[in-house]
């Protein structure tokens, strides 16, 4: 086998459609997007096409997305112009398990400022699902924006935003989502959800990396976080990106055409890759809700092993996963979403994430399921917590797991 790739919710591998479309704006088409002459100007209308492409699989208006370098810029764009609208309000409603892009900017705003801005951290459920009646009982006068994940980059629990956004829009507050991990998984009609902003990023759906988009609906206010030229209606400043937003564009098209696929074919395969090795590996558990998932993603914990160390070992077999965000790797410490969500300790550090797309084959999973069970073992039998846990090497202790 070759490289065996699970974790596109990492970074995906850019389409070849994707390739085909860009190569053109690097070497021919090379106008500056904004210039008035022809040759600029057939540069600038193929970025409003791309743009095109990419409302029509949100379900929003080409003149409400913005084009960024990412999602973590699209993040920080809708934070800091949510609390410079509204100056006098000082509350940022947030959850314990956000990508570091929202969880890191919001707890350095609270310290910059000298804790002028206060900041709610929601807590999860055991399966990393959100309770709707403490959200909306934390809402206040004073909250500026809410700003919550659509689907959870390490579990891929999805979080209930049409009803989260209501309640926000009830109280007159301002609502961000951070749809990273769900725009081309699962079906996203921003004319239905009254969200205000929400942000993507190219490279998690087979874009490249270094785009991004934030979508800000009619009306909202909106202050600028780059400020510059006129580009993008004055909205952010910089020369577009051209040849990636073109790109982004023939993604989402893309994306729009395999969503069946996304969520019938790779859910299968990563239903049986779950299956398999929860059956196949004790002392093994799912984290995140079984069903309000995207299709593509697995978290398990293994007790009594390393992340770390599993995921080095199955590198020698040529399989790519993670054991969490790639933006905290090489943290010792467990993860955040797996400390929020009560995880035990015994589990947390030995937890993966393996995540699909549509190039994955059955033959990759039988492949994983084959290589990944012998990896534990053999952890474990080097790890004296599991040998005192299993084989009574610390005074006696029974295994207390369902593996005899």
């Amino acid at each position: 086998m070759n490289t065996v790739y699970m974790d596109n919710n990492a970074t995906t591998r850019v389409a070849p459609e994707v390739v085909e479309v860009m190569l053109p704006y690097y070497s021919e088409l090379y106008g500056n997007p904004s210039s008035m002459h022809t040759f600029g100007g057939q540069v600038g209308r193929a970025v409003e096409e791309a743009r095109g492409k990419i409302a029509s699989l949100l379900g929003a208006q080409p003149d409400e997305l913005t084009f960024t370098s990412c999602g973590t810029e699209s993040d920080s764009t809708a934070i800091h112009s949510a609390l410079q609208s509204f100056p006098e309000k000082r509350h940022i409603v947030t959850t314990r398990v956000e990508h570091p892009a929202v969880k890191n900017l919001c707890e350095s705003l609270d310290k910059l400022t000298g804790h002028k801005h206060r900041i709610t951290q929601l807590p999860v459920n055991s399966d990393g699902t959100l309770d709707l009646k403490l959200y909306a009982e934390s809402l206040t006068d004073e909250t500026a924006i809410v700003s919550a994940m659509w689907a959870n980059n390490e579990t891929g629990v999805i979080f209930p935003i049409k009803e989260m956004a209501e309640i926000a829009k009830s109280r007159g507050i301002l609502f961000h989502t951070d749809a990273v991990q769900a725009v081309g998984k699962i079906p996203i009609d921003l004319s239905q959800v009254p969200i205000d902003f929400l942000s993507l990023s190219g490279h998690k759906l087979h874009a490249p990396k270094g785009i991004g988009v934030l979508y800000v609906r009619k009306g909202t206010p909106f202050v600028p976080f780059i400020i510059g030229g006129h580009q993008e209606h004055g909205r952010r400043g910089g020369t577009e990106n051209v040849a990636s937003i073109v790109g982004l564009g023939k993604a989402c098209e893309l994306a729009a055409r395999q969503m069946q696929d996304e969520n019938t074919r790779v859910k299968a395969l990563r239903d049986k890759l779950e299956d398999g090795l929860l059956a196949s590996i004790p002392s093994s558990l799912l984290n995140g809700h079984k069903t309000l998932r995207l299709p593509n993603t697995t978290n398990i914990s293994f007790e009594y092993v390393e992340g770390e160390a599993i995921l080095l070992h199955l590198d020698r077999f040529g399989i790519c996963a993670s054991s969490g965000s790639a933006c905290t790797s090489g943290s010792l410490e467990p993860s955040h979403v797996m400390r929020a969500m009560g995880v035990p300790f015994t589990a947390a550090h030995g937890s993966i994430r393996l995540s699909l797309s549509v190039y994955n084959t059955e033959a990759e999973v039988d492949f994983v399921l084959e290589k990944l069970p012998p990896v534990i073992a053999q952890l474990r039998e080097m790890s004296p917590f599991w040998q005192g846990e299993h084989k009574g090497k610390t005074g006696g202790t029974q295994c207390a797991c369902s593996c005899s």
